[in-house]
């Protein structure tokens, strides 16, 4: 019996790996379309939040009592409140306020937690053990709760609440970056870095540091959304934002009473866009986890 070689590109084989080529790269567009989705989303908010409020022709705070409690019109598309001051306006100035707040809310929590947990993860000993302690400490109050009560502890203000929030969210970073920090360490190449004579600050800058972007990348986003949410509700209960500050909270508990009498575009208005804006954070974290983490590890952290 005579045997027919095999060669190097034989069509059968060629042909399912440039299948599974295509099947990967069509797997990736699709995530990246998914991705596209909620992006878009919050690029055409912060539009929303930087322009509108320069080109629209009435101010968040001009009041014009003759035209109070108007309802959604071609003048006014989100109606008018009790003082005549235009709803577009307010929840365009109110988009600007939450979405920058919120950026520097988020950016704080993942510069202080992210340190926390690069340091405990890495290091490790007896520092590790305390400031783990002490995060756990903080993660056992419930978020809001303690969000508020640092709130009332430093004086009622966005600015404080502000605080209260970024405080909330630095143990989630610190604990997911730790783990994530912990994995990194244990392998392979990390520990042929160390037997090369890279030094632990070298190693951490080179490898372990963009080793942990991506899991840094889905929980910002993910942090951004509650922290929005979060200001809201400090400034739905008065602790947050103060009259007459445009804040989306603010606007929600001053339209409350009138919506019982009709006036429903006061609260509904603000209201959908804190929906809208949250619920495009979080599918953005999820779309991002299922791009960045195809195999499911940081789920596991």
């Amino acid at each position: 019996m005579r045997l027919r070689p095999q060669g190097p590109l034989e069509p059968s084989r060629a042909g399912t790996s440039e299948r599974a080529v295509r099947a990967t790269a069509r797997a990736l567009l699709a995530e990246s379309a998914r991705v596209a989705v909620p992006l878009a989303v919050l690029v055409a908010l912060v539009l929303f939040a930087i322009f509108a409020p320069i080109l629209w022709s009435h101010g968040a705070d001009t009041q014009d009592l003759l035209h109070s409690l108007q309802s959604p019109s071609f003048a006014h598309p989100m109606g008018t409140d009790q003082l005549g001051r235009d709803m577009f306006a307010r929840v365009a100035t109110g988009a600007r306020i939450s979405l920058i707040v919120a950026t520097l809310v988020t950016l704080a929590g993942a510069l202080i937690g992210g340190l926390i947990g690069l340091l405990a993860g890495t290091i490790g000993g007896l520092s590790d053990g305390v400031v783990m302690r002490l995060m756990d400490a903080i993660l056992a109050f419930p978020p809001l709760i303690l969000a508020m009560a640092v709130t009332v502890g430093l004086g009622i203000g966005l600015n404080t609440a502000a605080i209260g929030v970024a405080l909330v969210s630095v143990p989630w970073y610190a604990r997911l970056l730790r783990s994530e920090a912990l994995r990194i360490r244990s392998l392979p190449f990390i520990e042929a870095s160390y037997a090369i004579g890279m030094t632990r600050s070298r190693v951490i800058a080179r490898h372990v540091i963009p080793h942990m972007l991506p899991v840094l990348f889905i929980q910002m986003a993910a942090a951004f959304g509650y922290a929005v949410l979060g200001l809201a509700s400090l400034s739905f209960v008065g602790l947050g934002a103060q009259v007459p500050t445009p804040e989306w909270g603010a606007l929600i508990t001053e339209g409350l009473s009138y919506s019982l009498t009709g006036q429903w575009w006061i609260s509904i208005f603000p209201g959908v866009a804190l929906l809208i804006t949250v619920t495009a954070a979080s599918m953005l974290s999820d779309r991002m986890r299922d791009l960045l983490d195809p195999r499911g590890e940081y789920a596991r952290l």
